[in-house]
């Protein structure tokens, strides 16, 4: 039998208990970084240290890196690099399993998805921004049978940060998350249908996993590419990683500072 609900003007255990932890100051955040060369300009920029003796199941090539911040526990984790390919373990799959490993092993009071990510000019997008996504969804997850079809789109709010916001004054817009660089046209379509401005990797599947495990999750993306752009891909976004990751390691740097010291009910 469930218990009676709280008298009127009484919250119940739970909602007093997520009060509480909102008020209680930001001590622990946990980067999730799909690209080890997205990582390094903010592993060095926070003085962090590799995680030798890892926290981690014996095996896996997913990378911590640690270190102490402005009062913060500092935490970047990458999935490392795919053991037979060599390659950044990019995509949703690997997004997923170290994001649940991370909140198991560390309890971070916020995750932050950063990245570089593809947009589109039709949105006001352009090569360097970068967006803080107000929601998150798939767009290549496609079944088309009543309820299944929202559970395959996913959508999710990533937690509300107006203060970071207004004084970071940052671009705002809606990401969209698949396993594949290109766009195929069901992709695009699907795009179009979550109204985004950016699209990713990865962060649908952060978003998951976080929403899951009751972790706040903010997602920090810059413009490596413009999708609905002239030059391919694959091309703009080997040209541009160097300097969109600089700029994105100066945001990240600017949100941490903004943290520093608050409660995640003040940002």
């Amino acid at each position: 039998m469930a218990p009676p609900p709280p008298p009127l003007g009484e919250k119940s255990s739970e909602v007093k208990e997520s009060t509480a932890v909102d008020n209680r100051p930001i001590s622990t955040i946990v980067f999730i970084i799909a690209m080890q060369t997205e990582a390094l300009p903010l592993v060095n920029k926070f003085q962090l240290t590799e995680d030798l003796d890892s926290v981690f199941p014996k095996g896996v090539p997913w990378v911590r890196f640690y270190g102490n911040y402005k009062g913060l526990a500092i935490n970047i984790v990458c999935p490392g690099k795919d053991p037979a390919l060599g390659v950044d373990g990019v995509g949703t799959v690997s997004a997923s399993l170290v994001t649940y490993a991370s909140i198991q092993a560390l309890k971070p009071d916020l995750i932050i998805n950063a990245g570089t990510a593809g947009a589109f000019g039709a949105k006001g997008a352009s090569i360097g921004d970068v967006f803080l996504a107000s929601e998150v969804a798939f767009h290549d997850r496609r079944i088309p049978i009543p309820v299944f079809d929202i559970y395959g789109v996913g959508s999710r709010k990533a937690f509300a940060t107006p203060n970071l916001l207004k004084e970071l004054n940052l671009k705002v817009g809606k990401l969209s998350t698949g396993d594949s660089l290109d766009m195929s046209p069901m992709d695009e379509a699907s795009i179009v249908a979550n109204d985004a401005t950016v699209k990713d990797m990865e962060g649908a599947a952060v978003a998951y996993v976080a929403d899951l495990l009751k972790v706040p999750v903010i997602f920090l993306k810059a413009v490596t590419d413009i999708v609905d752009g002239d030059k391919p891909t694959a091309e703009e976004f080997l040209q541009n990683l160097a300097a969109v990751t600089a700029a994105l390691d100066q945001t990240a740097t600017l949100v941490v500072d903004c943290i520093s010291g608050k409660c995640l009910s003040e940002l």
